[in-house]
């Protein structure tokens, strides 16, 4: 192999089009252009999303997003933060007193993350499958 003799694949590259060549060319005159307009000029174009001056889709239609009413006060414990405590009970104020949700949540869930290693009595908290699976394998309780 040598360097000279090195190419592109064959139609990996497209050969660009020759216009205004003349009328025989395919290309020629207005050189696919067609007949007048902004389109046709040199360096005529517009934004993305321009309507021709008439207010475009998205200016016209209000904005809709999304905020969570919920997501404030609901939040997440960890099995490895549940292994810290040294409660025997974990509830809602168990968890805040010890710092690991906030004091304004109303709703926590324990999801399964790390080891539990002590039995414990979960009271009045969400737990997910495999969270529950884990503290009843480690001896411990949970009401719902």
């Amino acid at each position: 192999m040598k360097l000279n003799s090195i190419g592109p694949a064959a139609g990996s590259r497209k050969v660009a089009k020759r216009v205004g060549r003349g009328h025989s060319a395919g290309q020629g005159k207005t050189c696919g252009s067609g007949h007048k307009g902004q389109k046709s000029r040199s360096g005529g174009y517009h934004k993305v999303g321009f309507e021709g001056g008439q207010m475009p889709i998205h200016r016209r239609l209000p904005k809709v997003g999304f905020a969570s009413r919920t997501g404030a006060f609901s939040q997440e414990v960890r099995l490895s933060e549940v292994n810290k405590l040294t409660d025997e009970l974990i509830d809602l104020d168990a968890l805040k007193r010890a710092g690991f949700v906030s004091p304004r949540a109303l709703q926590v869930k324990i999801i399964l993350s790390g080891e539990l290693t002590k039995a414990v009595k979960v009271k009045g908290v969400s737990v997910t499958k495999g969270a529950r699976a884990a503290i009843e394998a480690a001896g411990g309780s949970i009401e719902d």
